[in-house]
């Protein structure tokens, strides 16, 4: 099993940047993709950004040039940095996994950004 634990959701004014980091543990041999999902409210959950082992990114047009998504892959640990934060990135923010071809994911945390 795989855990994951996010963290950094807060509540930002327009234009401001915020940190999310994302912590997996338990059986953990090799983390291929990881990446940042997120789920505003009356909407379905949808991508953020991706990144492989090997730092290859992919990211949702609406935060390209914005988001950036990093990873340690000694520590297991994946970083999204926001910047330019704008009241539509509301959301709830998930980290996603991919262990061994099943795919974890966390409890989310909520990112809040006023006007």
């Amino acid at each position: 099993q795989v855990q994951l634990v996010e963290s950094g959701g807060d509540l930002v004014q327009a234009g401001g940047s915020l940190r999310l980091s994302c912590a997996a543990s338990g059986t953990i041999f090799s983390i291929s993709t990881m990446g940042w999902y997120r789920q505003a409210p009356g909407k379905q959950r949808g991508l953020v950004a991706t990144i492989t082992r090997g730092g290859n990114t992919n990211y949702a047009d609406s935060v390209k040039g914005r988001f950036t998504i990093s990873r340690d892959n000694a520590k297991n640990l994946v970083y999204l940095q926001m910047n330019s934060l704008r009241p539509e990135d509301t959301a709830v923010y998930y980290c996603k996994v991919a262990v061994m071809a099943r795919h974890y994911w966390g409890q989310g945390t909520q990112v809040t950004v006023a006007s």
